[in-house]
């Protein structure tokens, strides 16, 4: 999957699952749109089935660093190429 649909479908979701208004690709997800640990533990999920493949225990956890879209898309380039590497 190339970045850009990486970032429309990661948008999709945050518009359609977390009723995002307008996400900017810098917004701070959490000071801009109340985005919490418990909507990072359901966006994980998400990635999981975009992907196909199970997001191991250390990789979640180098996810509660991301705090906008560009982040998330940088984490999810990352993770495919160690999966695919």
């Amino acid at each position: 999957m190339t970045r850009d649909e990486l970032q429309e479908k990661i948008v999709a979701v945050l518009v359609d699952e977390f009723e995002f208004e307008n996400p900017g690709l810098t917004d701070n997800l959490r000071d801009d749109h109340g985005f919490d640990s418990i909507d990072a533990i359901e966006l994980l999920a998400k990635i999981e089935e975009m992907l196909g493949f199970q997001i191991s225990r250390k990789e979640k956890e180098e996810a509660m660093s991301i705090r906008t879209i560009n982040d998330i898309l940088d984490y999810i380039e990352t993770i495919q190429a160690a999966h695919n590497g």
